[in-house]
């Protein structure tokens, strides 16, 4: 299948699918975790081939195999597929039924095989083997993209030796993307929760392992999401791109102000008075005054309105749970005030809750701009 090949300097275009700009994506074998990966990938290897595939190490196809199992994952399949061959026989399958050729260490010592894996005029996926150095591994590269590569992306799979699952050396992915301009690939091995480790360290991509299930696909693309809207800097040029990134940033946020929730529950139980009538506006814009200089396109002025909605949402869940937790104790008697606060005669504890600054109020206080009302 024909590729775009690249269409800016850090990226590369693999089927309808672009490695390098935008969200990092996500790539899962094609016969076990593809479902909800932006790409699958497969290889012929002895080692890796799915079962009936090959039957020795020199990757010798059993009944055909090869093509056969390319066909197969092509037909399940009509998003981007890539395909690591394991001798320069299946070229021709792989150049009619994938988006991208897969080469590891062995393709990349050996000019020849590296040449004729190139002339498909497919992007390059080049992995890093265990031995080799960085150096090596950006000069093979360069190597591939002299040779006709449509297109070249770095992939650091792992390293290390008698782990349960290989895992990325982060660092090399780092250096590897800044040194060579090029994307890069890596791989969170078999703990899924590295995986936002591996997008916070500058990945372009997680290369999830062949065996890799809807719990590892879906714990990846959480990570991509999440961790992806903090660490990586979108810029999309379309109105579809733009409103993905939002919806993503979006859920970053969701799940910060959830947390925020519960750390200002705590604070709420802990503190001698709680609930609007414990505000401390001195703190809150101290708060506010701290995120400008974070967000300073925004500034205090349009961040205040944000920051009061926030708190006072917090305040408002933490008395419906304070509230809830009485009922439930009134059933079976006893008081439950908090923090040992008398109730008044009309049930509101000491520090008039009306006299704490809410709404528009409270959002010119934490500007700066209204009375100070603690």
């Amino acid at each position: 299948m024909s590729s775009t090949g690249q269409p800016g300097a850090h990226s590369v275009r693999i089927g309808s699918l672009t490695v390098g700009e935008g969200p990092a994506v996500l790539l899962a074998g094609a016969f076990a975790g593809g479902q909800g990966a932006d790409g699958r990938w497969l290889s012929l290897r002895d080692d890796h081939a799915p079962s009936g595939v090959t039957d020795g190490p020199a990757g010798t196809a059993r009944d055909g195999g090869e093509s056969a199992i390319l066909a197969r994952a092509r037909a399940g399949w009509d998003g981007p597929l890539l395909v690591e061959p394991a001798s320069a026989g299946v070229l021709p399958a792989v150049a009619a039924h994938a988006d991208a050729v897969v080469l590891g260490p062995s393709w990349a010592g050996d000019p020849e095989l590296l040449r004729a894996a190139c002339a498909l005029g497919l992007p390059v996926v080049l992995r890093r083997g265990a031995a080799t150095s960085l150096e090596e591994w950006l000069r093979a590269a360069d190597r591939c993209a002299d040779d006709g590569a449509a297109g070249v992306v770095l992939c650091e799979s792992g390293s290390r030796k008698g782990a349960p699952g290989p895992a990325a050396d982060l660092g090399l992915v780092r250096a590897a993307g800044r040194r060579s301009g090029r994307p890069v690939l890596a791989s969170p091995g078999d703990d899924a929760g590295l995986a936002g480790a591996v997008v916070a360290a500058g990945a372009d991509g997680l290369w999830l392992g062949p065996e890799a299930g809807p719990e590892a696909v879906e714990a990846a693309r959480e990570a991509v999401t999440l961790i992806g809207a903090l660490v990586r800097d979108e810029r999309p040029g379309t109105l579809t791109g733009a409103r993905e990134a939002i919806d993503r940033v979006d859920a970053a946020l969701a799940v910060l102000l959830e947390r925020r929730a519960f750390l200002a529950g705590t604070v709420q139980r802990l503190k001698p008075v709680g609930g609007f009538a414990g505000r401390d506006m001195e703190r809150e814009r101290r708060l506010v005054a701290a995120m400008a200089r974070r967000a300073p396109e925004l500034g205090q002025e349009r961040l205040a309105p944000i920051m009061n909605a926030v708190i006072e949402a917090g305040l408002h869940l933490a008395e419906e749970r304070k509230e809830a937790g009485a009922h439930l104790t009134e059933e079976h008697g006893g008081d439950t005030r908090e923090n040992g606060a008398k109730p008044t005669s009309d049930g509101v504890p000491p520090g008039s809750v009306e006299s704490v600054p809410r709404g528009q109020a409270g959002m010119e206080a934490l500007a700066g701009r209204g009375p100070d009302h603690d």
